[in-house]
């Protein structure tokens, strides 16, 4: 009997539960508040947000908040202050919330990271902390309650940890690229920092010091997300390549599995423990839902030949075959389930490869294409349409909700009810 693999993630679908609208400009992070209805975001417009449901079905800001840049000097007018007032305002790149702690760390293109502790009902933000961090807008910041340690990336190619109860800085590390993804493993104390060359580091950070583990490098464009699952140990690194890496830390052999479902930029990775699904998102609006409950097989290297290795004609750069044989030099392709060097006519057809990771039909030779069978064609993701440019993507794993915030200026909440749908406008006041 044929196993059955179709994949669990085919059962459910994400739906659209609430909009937030009303936004100036596009909201560059947001995050769903835990065990609350309400979302917490940062905007290109230079505000931080608390969205809290009202008892109207409603979202309104309970929070309004305009960051500022330099520090105010006390014998400046009211009338002064409102006069400079856009020049002292600096956008808002990134956030971190620590829901037990109710810390909010903001950074900002000027370098900065601005922390705040929200109150319990989530009607007040009082700052806490400033960190000058970077000497670049700051691409990603995370607060690690464990060690107290306040770690983040930015746009000057570096990472940085600072202590968040003195505020010193404790370490720095440059890098060859602009930073843009980060993610730390608690128990080990290792940093996966991504950056725009593709490449992949792992820092070992104590209280004062990093060293350098190993860097890989699987993507030929930008790494653009990072998304660490503790528990099997395994990294995703998503790319403006359209592709999607899993990394196998824990299991110390170097394999990487090739997850290949966006037809752009990888714009967010979330994976969900519970259910064993990654959850990527694009910026085409595509959100992927990848089933990791199976066995994945890495995709094969490449070979090098001169000639067909189905049916031995030359490839065009062979000049001695060509004129041994007489026959005009052909294009060279490559088996995506193989690897082996063939002609076009060698391979002619094309199939999905999902176990491989190849959710679109690819370039396979055709004794492969015989060989694939109708299981190890059954789908392992399904594909949704969110219906704008996803720029921010964040999973909320108790309630299962996934939020997206678009370059339409729209945060929109999505669950996994595919009984009921609920849709919800969310306006704003004109008095904000």
């Amino acid at each position: 009997m044929a196993a059955d693999i179709s994949p669990r993630p085919q059962a459910r679908r994400p739906v659209l539960l609430s909009r937030i609208e009303a936004l100036q400009d596009v909201v560059n992070t947001a995050a769903i508040i835990p065990k609350e209805d309400g979302v917490i975001s940062v905007s290109q417009d230079r505000t931080v947000r608390v969205w809290l449901k009202r008892d109207s079905g409603q979202y309104w800001p309970s929070v309004y908040h305009t960051m500022l840049g330099p520090a105010g000097n006390p014998q400046v007018s009211d009338w002064e202050i409102l006069q400079i007032s856009s020049l002292l305002t600096t956008p808002c790149s990134c956030m971190s919330f620590n829901p037990e702690t109710r810390r909010l760390s903001v950074g900002m293109d000027n370098g900065v990271i601005s922390e705040f502790i929200l109150s319990e009902d989530y009607n007040k933000m009082t700052p806490a902390r400033t960190y000058q961090a970077h000497q670049g807008g700051v691409t990603v910041v995370l607060f690690v309650l464990e060690m107290e340690w306040v770690l983040s990336t930015g746009q000057d190619k570096s990472f940085t940890w600072h202590c968040s109860e003195s505020g010193q800085q404790l370490g720095t590390y440059r890098t060859t690229a602009w930073v843009s993804g980060l993610q730390f493993d608690v128990e080990t104390r290792h940093a996966f920092v991504g950056d725009h060359s593709g490449q992949v580091t792992i820092l070992k950070l104590e209280q004062d010091s990093c060293s350098l583990v190993t860097t890989f490098k699987g993507h030929t464009g930008n790494v653009t997300a990072l998304c660490w699952d503790p528990v099997q140990r395994v990294l995703f690194s998503g790319s403006s390549d359209h592709s999607i890496i899993m990394w196998d830390i824990g299991g110390r052999k170097g394999t990487a599995i090739e997850l290949q479902g966006h037809n752009e930029k990888v714009q967010g990775l979330c994976y969900a423990p519970h259910t064993r699904q990654l959850i990527s998102c694009g910026s085409d609006g595509g959100i992927v839902v990848w089933n990791m409950d199976v066995t994945r097989q890495e995709t094969p290297e490449w070979l090098d030949s001169d000639s067909c290795q189905r049916c031995e004609q030359p490839f065009f750069w062979n000049f001695k075959q060509m004129w041994d044989s007489k026959k005009i030099g052909l294009r060279q392709h490559h088996c995506r389930k193989c690897g082996q060097a063939v002609c076009g006519k060698c391979s002619s057809k094309r199939s999905t490869i999902p176990l491989m990771g190849f959710e679109f039909e690819v370039r396979v030779c055709d004794s492969c294409h015989e060989s694939i069978t109708d299981e190890e064609r059954a789908p392992t993701a399904t594909f949704h349409d969110s219906k704008h440019a996803v720029v921010h993507m964040h999973y909320e794993p108790t309630r299962s909700w996934l939020l997206t915030s678009g370059a339409d200026k729209v945060i929109k909440l999505w669950g996994h009810d595919t009984c009921s749908i609920l849709k919800v406008t969310i306006t704003v006041s004109q008095q904000w």
